[in-house]
């Protein structure tokens, strides 16, 4: 690669971000976690250029794939971290972070991804058979690890019991793994919509693909760092403002999302809504799918509570949320209504977190 290509600013933010985060000025004052927030969002963009440089190199469903993969992979490792690290709220960590990625991908990233599409092509067309093996596999894996556990009966409470955590855990795996099966080999074509758009035929040399993994995988993990960081400053915002502590998993969830959630909005606008529903479902599939189960192993290690089961509210608005989604993909086609909708059930999901 060209030294001119180097200096541009997808490699150099997440450089200075690295090396900012090692400094130790994150979190010593409200100008140089502003200055961590702009590093940051210029790293979220980042990761966003270079997951595409990826994707045109391996091509669809490959490269949607890769993204999923990578985000779900550091925010099992944030998860792991802090649940390890103990504490009270360890127990319900990785049920809140999971459903509040679930929620914010279902409802937040399809939702504007839609309603993009919706308001500058009125209508999109994406492969209705795509949704059905997404949505399949993402509510059979919902029910089994945030809704059974509270209706299990041998131990109380929304916990599973040791033998119960690894046959769920076991199942995860199973359903995704066909999933991948089935979307890369199987069925591929089911997630392909042919000549979507002309920068599709874009293709990028080795080199370049090989520079964009490695800085895709350093964007997102200094994104996930340096939330974690700057998760302090959000607590005391949130306090500021009278809301509840819950409300910090939610903003948290959200920056790790970004990522996919800019890529995803980026490609609706281009009239790929097929990459969108790839980005956003493969998010929500791997994020569950493969959380859960590397969250159970460390727990069964470590000897730690997981409480999975949701409250009633939460099931609630989950299943809403998948019933909404369900009814916008069964035909294929997508208009601005079916983004409302499930931008005001992220609404609903965000105001009951800030008002209980």
């Amino acid at each position: 690669m060209k030294l001119k290509e180097l200096l541009h600013y997808t490699y150099i933010f997440p450089v200075l971000a690295v090396l900012y985060y090692f400094s130790g000025l994150m979190g010593t004052g409200l100008a140089y976690d502003a200055i961590a927030g702009i590093l940051l969002t210029g790293s979220v963009l980042s990761a966003v250029h270079h997951a595409e440089v990826v994707a045109h190199k391996v091509g669809e469903p490959y490269g949607t794939i890769i993204l999923a993969l990578c985000i779900t992979i550091i925010e099992v490792a944030l998860i792991i971290s802090l649940m390890v690290a103990g504490g009270d709220e360890a127990i319900t960590l990785a049920r809140d972070t999971v459903f509040s990625a679930v929620m914010i991908i279902l409802n937040g990233i399809l939702g504007i991804c839609i309603l993009i599409g919706g308001v500058k092509y009125h209508e999109q067309f994406f492969a209705r058979t795509s949704a059905t093996t997404y949505l399949v596999s993402i509510i059979s894996i919902l029910a089994f690890t945030l809704i059974l556990p509270n209706f299990t009966s041998s131990i109380n409470g929304p916990f599973y019991n040791q033998a119960q955590l690894i046959f769920v855990s076991i199942a995860c795996l199973i359903i995704y793994g066909v999933f991948l099966m089935v979307q890369t080999v199987k069925h591929r074509n089911y997630f392909i919509v042919a000549d979507e758009n002309a920068e599709d035929h874009y293709i990028p040399g080795k080199m370049q693909t090989a520079f964009s993994f490695v800085f895709l995988v350093i964007c997102l993990i200094i994104v996930v760092m340096m939330a974690k960081g700057l998760s302090g400053t959000i607590e005391n915002m949130v306090q500021s403002i009278g809301a509840p502590k819950s409300l910090v998993g939610v903003i948290i969830a959200a920056v790790i999302l970004l990522p996919e959630g800019i890529a995803a909005i980026r490609a609706a606008r281009n009239n790929q809504i097929q990459s969108s529903l790839n980005l956003a479902l493969g998010s929500a599939l791997a994020s569950i799918g493969l959380s859960i189960p590397a969250v159970s192993v460390v727990c069964i290690i470590y000897d730690i509570p997981l409480v999975l089961g949701l409250d009633k509210k939460d099931i609630i608005l989950l299943s809403l949320s998948v019933f909404i989604v369900m009814l916008s993909l069964s035909r294929g086609k997508t208009n601005v209504l079916y983004g409302t909708v499930l931008l005001v059930n992220l609404a609903a999901y965000i105001f009951t977190v800030v008002v209980p």
